[in-house]
């Protein structure tokens, strides 16, 4: 992404790649390795103080102390993927979805739920951890299963 600045933030679930352009948080990726050659936020810049916050607000959630973020958004996508993406910020902490429920609620079926859940640019943030497959399973995570059955626990999911 072009313009875009970055910042990696340990978390438990593995580094966290955090991307922000301007005042909007664009990207919050799992990165099993630290990339090389991305800019950094230049001091005092926007981008500096969105990744300041949400490195800071993801340390509160990690640490159980906040269930919901404040944060400026502005994941780029389809029409279909931003509906699928604002839905999920609407889901309970702790709560889950079945792919059939999101897709009834966003007007879809399972299966664009789902291609827009694999694309989703800001995880944990836009929770795509709390989507479950039709019998409660933990399938379809990006980040990889073990993940979301950590982000799941973490959050006291009554599904775990």
């Amino acid at each position: 992404m072009t313009g875009v600045r970055w910042r990696v933030l340990p978390s438990p679930v593995g580094p966290l790649l955090l991307g922000a352009q301007g005042p909007h948080l664009r990207r919050i990726a799992f990165t099993d390795e630290e990339p090389t050659g991305l800019a950094g936020p230049d001091a005092g810049s926007l981008e500096e103080a969105v990744l300041a916050e949400t490195a800071h607000q993801l340390g509160e959630y990690f640490a159980g102390e906040r269930e919901r973020f404040e944060l400026p958004l502005a994941p780029r996508g389809t029409d279909v993927q931003r509906r699928v993406w604002w839905a999920l910020a609407d889901l309970g902490y702790g709560t889950t979805v079945s792919y059939g429920t999101l897709a009834a609620r966003v007007g879809g079926s399972p299966r664009s739920v789902g291609a827009a859940l694999g694309a989703n640019p800001i995880v944990i943030v836009l929770p795509c951890h709390r989507v479950v497959g039709a019998d409660g399973g933990l399938v379809g995570f990006g980040g990889g299963v073990a993940r979301k059955e950590t982000l799941l626990a973490l959050e006291g999911s009554a599904l775990l």
